[in-house]
This record gives C-alpha cells, structure tokens and sequence, in this order.
C-alpha cells in the first residue's frame, strides 16, 4: 500500500494544460463562428437603431398612408432584431458546446491519476489502527504514510489546480450554455408575436389600398407583358428601366397652355434643350435585405459568369426588407429567381431582390427604407440583393452603413 501511494504521488504528472480550441481554420471552427457571432450582434444593433428611429417617425407623421407604411418598416425592423438575436444566441450555444466537448475529453484523460489515488486513500481510510498494531512493522509505516501525506498534499493541491480550473471553467459554461438557450427561447417568441403584428397591419393596409387598385392593377399588368417579353432578368430590368425614365420624363412634362388672349400675336416658343444627365447621390440609407451571412460578394466567380450583386444566406422564412425607398416597379415569380421585388430609386437607381418565397408588395406602390417585401425560402434560403445606376450593376456594399 504505502509503495502504491508514494509511486501515485511522486511518479504520476497531474499538471493539467488549460483545454485548447481546435483547429481555428477549420471551416465552420470557432474564428468563424466568433466572426459570425459579432456580425449577428451588430445587425441586431443596427436593427434596433432603425427600428427605433422608424417608430419615431411614425409617432409624428401627419399623413395615415405614411405612418402606417413606416409602422409596417419598423416592425420589420424588430423582426430582423429578433432573427439576428437568434443567430448570435445559436452562435453562442455552438461556441459553448464545442469548448465543453474540448474539456471533457481533456477531464477524461486528466482525472484518471486523481481517480486512483482517491481510490487509494479510501482503502487506507477503511483499514482500522487496531489491525495496523498487531502487524510487525505497521505502525511505522502508518507513522512514516501520514508524514509523507502532509508534504505531498500541498503538492497535490498544487498540480490539480489546473484540473480544478478546467472543472469551474466547465461549470461556468454550462451555465453560459443555459443562459443563451433561455435567451434563445425568448427571441423566438418575440419573432412569433411581431411576425402576427406585421401580418395583421399588412391585413389592414390591404384592405385599406383596394380603392386605388384600378391603376395598380393596370401597371401589374404591364410589368407582368414586360416580364413575358424579356429574354433574362438583365433585360427585364433594362425594359422597366426604360418605362421608369419615360414616366419620370412624362411626369415632368408642363400642363397645356392657355389660348392666349390675342392668338395673332402668339409666336411658337422656341424649344428648350433636354438637360443633360448627371450623376446622382445613390439612394440613402441603402440597407441589405435580409440579416444573414454572405454566401457570394459582388463580382465573385460564378461558373462561366461574373456575380452582379450580393447573396446572402439568412435563417428559414427571414424578413426581406426594402434597401432603399422607392417605387416597387415589378413584384412576383420570374423564372429561375424565385420571387423577384424591383424597386425604381430617385435619380436612375435601381434595386432588384431575389430569392423571396412569398411577397407583400404590389407595383406601382411607395416604399420607405426597410419597408417589408416578403419572407425568405424555408428551405435552404438565399436572397440576393443588386444595385443599379442607369442599368450599370454596382456593388451595394459600398453604401451600406
């Protein structure tokens, strides 16, 4: 027994190594995981931010129109609040899963040495004095047991200091782990309850809008011929870009002069020219459509073809917002997109968003930035957001705040 305990004490190693991450460059390893748990924590930021300025300015709108439609944007913000909330605490929960999979296997290995030693002491413990007495040489090896116990604890103590930490560190864990499971269970009953609210206010704006449907459902029809008519989606945006500058040039257009009081002296007016084009300011603030990472940036490789826009990859059945406000110019199914929203910006903009599953949109209306447009696929879903200026694909990225 006493040479069992002096070799478990003094041969066997108990230092213990705090438990390390894997592989950071692995995909889907903890580097990314973290890189996508900040960018879950700042949309759920931004989301808040514009949720709250929305809400302001609904509360001092005079018009109804207007207050409903920034109503409608700012409970679509809270959704994307309450999605990337999800994201992070999903981030959260992955992050903690795999440490406490790290330090468990460490325990494992590191706790064996602590386990026989109990073992052994325990079985010490048992053994009565009175037994040790009656052997030859017994008390002596007790006496000399119990001195080499009391320098070689402190030493114990010392070497399981890193086991001890690992186990508080493991505790502390799962507490983290209960906490963002709570936090997740929260966020998605919040999203329940605003998705019920947007859905009921997108009820009411219906209802509302049914007495000006004869124009809308005029232009719906003509961007549906448009849709039939254009070969691709390039040539479906630069056809309704055409339309959108013909209004804008119709729109501008002066009223009918009256006839003049003596029409003898009239003289025809010499026409003014057209002013040229300029460059415009791109529309302000530009948001992204969904909250989700990014699956392909602007201008990255796509087969044979170069990527015109930004494609992201949200949670199932996310809220599409409106980037920018406008004038929704064409909103349905076109083929290989799945639903399609353009939007007609001011000073020749264009934003097309693909990838909806169902949309809340009808042409011809006004938007606000952030306006809801519809849900995201509830199937592996991927939503792709492109920015226009006179038809020239531009990358959105570089006016999204």
């Amino acid at each position: 027994m006493l040479a069992l305990l002096t070799a478990m004490l003094l041969g066997s190693s108990l230092t213990v190594s705090v438990a390390g991450v894997p592989n950071v460059a692995e995909p889907g390893g903890p580097a990314e995981i973290r890189a996508s748990l900040r960018k879950a924590l700042a949309e759920r930021h931004a989301a808040e931010v514009r949720s709250a300025r929305l809400e302001r300015d609904a509360s001092t709108a005079r018009d109804a129109a207007e207050r409903t439609a920034r109503e409608a944007a700012a409970l679509a913000a809270r959704i994307q609040q309450a999605e990337a909330g999800i994201a992070a605490a999903e981030a959260r929960i992955a992050l903690t899963t795999r440490e406490r999979a790290a330090l468990r296997e460490q325990l494992g290995a590191k706790q064996q040495p602590v386990v026989r030693l109990t073992a052994a002491l325990q079985q010490f413990s048992r053994r009565p004095v009175a037994l040790a007495v009656l052997r030859p040489g017994s008390v002596k090896d007790v006496v000399y047991l119990r001195a080499m116990l009391a320098s070689a604890v402190p030493q114990v103590q010392s070497r399981t200091e890193g086991l001890r930490g690992q186990l508080a560190r493991s505790r502390r864990l799962h507490e983290q782990s209960l906490a963002a499971a709570e936090f997740l269970r929260v966020e998605q009953g919040r999203l329940d309850q605003r998705r019920e609210a947007l859905a009921d206010l997108e009820t009411r704006q219906r209802m509302a809008s049914r007495e000006a449907r004869g124009t809308a459902d005029r232009e719906a029809e003509r961007a549906l011929a448009l849709a039939e008519q254009a070969r691709d989606l390039d040539a479906l945006v630069a056809e309704l870009d055409r339309a959108g500058d013909l209004r804008s040039r119709l729109a501008a257009l002066s009223g009918p002069a009256l006839r003049p009081a003596r029409p003898e002296e009239a003289r025809l007016a010499a026409e003014s020219p057209a002013p040229e084009a300029s460059a415009t300011a791109p529309p302000a603030p530009y948001l992204l459509p969904v909250t989700g990472r990014t699956v392909t940036g602007f201008g990255a490789r796509r087969g044979s073809s170069t990527s015109t826009g930004v494609t992201l990859a949200p949670g199932p059945g996310a809220q599409v917002i409106a980037p920018a406000a406008g004038r929704v110019a064409f909103a349905g199914p076109y083929r290989g997109y799945g639903r399609i929203v353009i939007i007609e910006h001011a000073g020749g903009w264009t934003s097309l968003v693909t990838g909806l599953a169902r949309t809340t949109v009808e042409v011809g209306e006004m938007l606000v930035a952030g306006a809801p447009l519809g849900i995201a696929a509830q199937t592996s879903p991927q939503v792709t957001v492109e920015l226009r200026s006179d038809g020239a694909p531009v990358n959105p990225l570089r006016f999204v705040g």
